[in-house]
């Protein structure tokens, strides 16, 4: 079994639970809502995967160029 496959889907309260275990006491809402935004697209791309949404390479390359932040 690949090391972070879960038997057990996790809801999303239990993602959003242990994404606030892992933050620093300090961390604001801010960082909360970024954390939180970065799982949620992770979380759609996989899904996206699955059910065979793939952005072809070429797609990527080409793209790829408007996505670095300069």
């Amino acid at each position: 079994m690949h090391p972070h496959t879960h038997t057990l889907p996790m809801s999303t309260k239990q993602i959003v639970q242990d994404l606030l275990d892992k933050l620093p006491e300090d961390a604001s809402l801010h960082d909360v809502a970024r954390e939180i935004e970065f799982v949620a697209g992770v979380r759609q791309g996989l899904a996206e995967i699955e059910r065979g949404e793939r952005i072809p390479i070429e797609e990527i390359e080409r793209e790829l160029p408007s996505w670095v932040i300069r």
